[in-house]
């Protein structure tokens, strides 16, 4: 089974991450992390690339140390394991790494938007849900007890 773990560096990223532990043998399941590193909204001089500013490098390291943190937890359990970190619109680029690596499952962790804060920012995960090439597990956070 392929099993595309989408994470960000949020609590529900490791929320996914535990889902994935708790739900899924390592026997005959490969899994890819993929974080996507949204684009940024540039302004001002149009020499400006996507990639020029030194803030942008400083993400990428970031990203790159989260998805090897949890690469390293999954391997630890005993899951094959592989990591990519993109640029681009977050669910487009998941939508788009689960159909060419022709993943049986994506899981992601879910934030709990609102309200106005759901209208104005959207779900991610309900537009994977929406539109994935194959299932799609969404791991909450427990609920305190």
């Amino acid at each position: 089974m392929n099993i595309l773990l989408a994470v960000d560096d949020s609590k529900h990223a490791e929320d996914a991450v535990q889902g994935l532990l708790h739900l899924f043998k390592p026997q005959d399941t490969r899994v890819r992390i993929l974080q996507v590193l949204p684009l940024p909204v540039l302004s001002g001089a149009p020499q400006m690339s996507r990639d020029y500013a030194p803030e942008l490098q400083d993400l990428a390291k970031d990203a790159y140390s989260l998805v090897e943190k949890h690469s390293q937890q999954l391997r630890a359990a005993g899951f094959a394991v592989d990591s990519v970190v993109e640029r681009g619109d977050v669910s487009d680029s998941i939508i788009d790494c689960a159909s060419g690596w022709h993943a049986d499952l994506i899981v992601i962790g879910s934030g709990s938007h609102k309200g106005v804060g759901r209208l104005l920012f959207g779900s991610v995960a309900d537009s994977i849900v929406r539109e994935a090439p194959c299932s799609v597990l969404v791991v909450r956070r427990p609920a305190k007890e």
